[in-house]
């Protein structure tokens, strides 16, 4: 009898190899935080720019005014526990700073791309890693547009963060493994080759509100590897099959407010 399939979904990839012990906590273990603030801001304006997209696909009208009401919900009425204590950014500060980046998405952003799906749902993907292990790639393509452009189609991913945009460019590091699953998943599901490279549309809501954009190449071979060296995917398969789930002390969320393991975990300072 096969072991059960471990789920990864596409978003956590990262979070893997940053530090594989707080991955384990959190994806295996189920050991759970309260959300922050700003994560909730990221939260919220992506819940209104994806009505926003979402009418643009469909062929409806929804003004950027209309669309933020999305906004207003998301922020004011989460579905999970949001910690404020000890936050750098009030209530009111996280509406005003995401208003902002919601009608400039809305009005600059949005109409530079055709868009033919949002928040796309997608189905497992089950790889066969050898050793009894198998691994099943989840994920909707909740913050993913699908974008159509000369050279055909390609995933754009909506990333807010203090640190999103830098000098008009939007920060594409650490974002490869979560945009490769996307690929692998959309190729999955509809059939269809990704063609065209990703874009990373950053929203930066930390200081002054900016928006950019940036390019990703090369995230599916990323995932699964070439002639030259192994995918994240293999790598991955590594930890699941010994069990052996290598703590990070350097990690930047090595810390008690972004790690639920903080308080049992040996290993850090």
């Amino acid at each position: 009898m096969s072991a059960e399939p471990y789920k990864v979904r596409a978003s956590s990839w990262g979070s893997l190899f940053n530090c594989a012990y707080q991955w384990e906590g959190v994806h295996l273990l189920g050991m759970k935080s309260p959300s922050s603030p700003r994560a909730l801001l990221g939260t919220a304006i992506h819940a209104s720019t994806a009505a926003y997209d979402v009418a643009r696909v469909e062929g409806s009208e929804l003004s950027a005014y209309d669309a933020a009401d999305h906004f207003i919900e998301a922020l004011h009425h989460p579905e999970y526990d949001v910690d404020w204590r000890g936050s750098d950014i009030t209530p009111q500060q996280a509406e005003s700073t995401g208003l902002v980046l919601h009608t400039k998405y809305c009005n600059d952003i949005s109409p530079l791309y055709e868009f033919v799906a949002v928040e796309l749902e997608t189905k497992p993907l089950e790889i066969d890693c050898g050793g009894g292990i198998v691994i099943k790639l989840t994920g909707t393509l909740d913050r993913a547009r699908i974008k159509r452009d000369t050279e055909g189609i390609g995933i754009a991913d909506v990333k807010t963060g203090g640190a999103a945009v830098s000098q008009g460019v939007a920060k594409t590091k650490g974002h490869k493994p979560q945009i490769g699953t996307y690929e692998l998943l959309f190729e999955h599901t509809t059939g269809h080759r990704i063609e065209s490279p990703a874009e990373i549309i950053g929203l930066k809501t930390k200081g002054k509100p900016e928006a950019g954009t940036g390019e990703i190449i090369g995230a599916r071979e990323l995932m699964v590897g070439t002639e030259d060296y192994p995918g994240l995917i293999q790598i991955g398969a590594e930890m699941f099959r010994t069990g052996l789930f290598p703590p990070n002390p350097q990690s930047f969320t090595c810390s008690e407010r972004y790690c639920p393991r903080w308080k049992l975990c040996p290993y850090h300072e």
